[in-house]
């Protein structure tokens, strides 16, 4: 499981570096082909659809890095068992929150399924929005990992705290 886990990791980085370039790609052309006063105006309505991807997956890569913001300013200033349920309850608040995004996610996906993406007759608005749940996913399964990682984490600082008030 680990593996695929890891499979699916350097899938969704490679998908980033891939969409980003399109992303980029595509406004580089909408921009110098409306400077030639020939404008492809689908061109930054996909662009849009990338960007939403880009977004959606690279806060799970964030997420995974720990390159969220984040204020340890206050956090830092606290004992190590209260920073832990504080980190904790975060945590959890999150998963609640892409809970949410990944249930109203699929449902925005599933009403959308009809409707054209910017007027584009052959793309669907679904391809849009099914980037929130698809990448909600992807970080609630980050969460729960990280959330196990701070309960192990936990259990060997109690077990380490505990061995040296017994040697005292």
């Amino acid at each position: 499981m680990k593996k695929l886990y890891e499979y699916i990791c350097t899938f969704e980085i490679f998908l980033i570096k891939v969409f980003l370039v399109f992303f980029v790609g595509l406004v580089f052309i909408a921009a110098a082909t409306r400077y030639m006063g020939h404008p492809i105006n689908w061109s930054v309505d996909i662009a849009v659809c990338l960007f939403a991807w880009c977004t959606f997956l690279g806060g799970d890569v964030a997420m995974r890095n720990n390159k969220l913001m984040n204020v340890e300013f206050f956090i830092n200033k606290l004992s190590w068992k209260n920073k832990n349920y504080i980190e904790m309850l975060n945590l959890f608040i999150i998963l609640i929150f892409l809970a949410a995004l990944v249930g109203y996610g699929v449902k925005l996906s599933y009403t959308t399924r009809f409707r054209a993406f910017q007027g584009i007759p052959w793309f669907s608005y679904t391809w849009v929005t099914i980037s929130v749940p698809i990448g909600s996913i992807l970080m609630v399964i980050t969460t729960i990992r990280k959330i196990r990682e701070k309960l192990t984490e936990g259990a060997r600082q109690s077990i380490r705290n505990r061995d040296i008030n017994d040697a005292h």
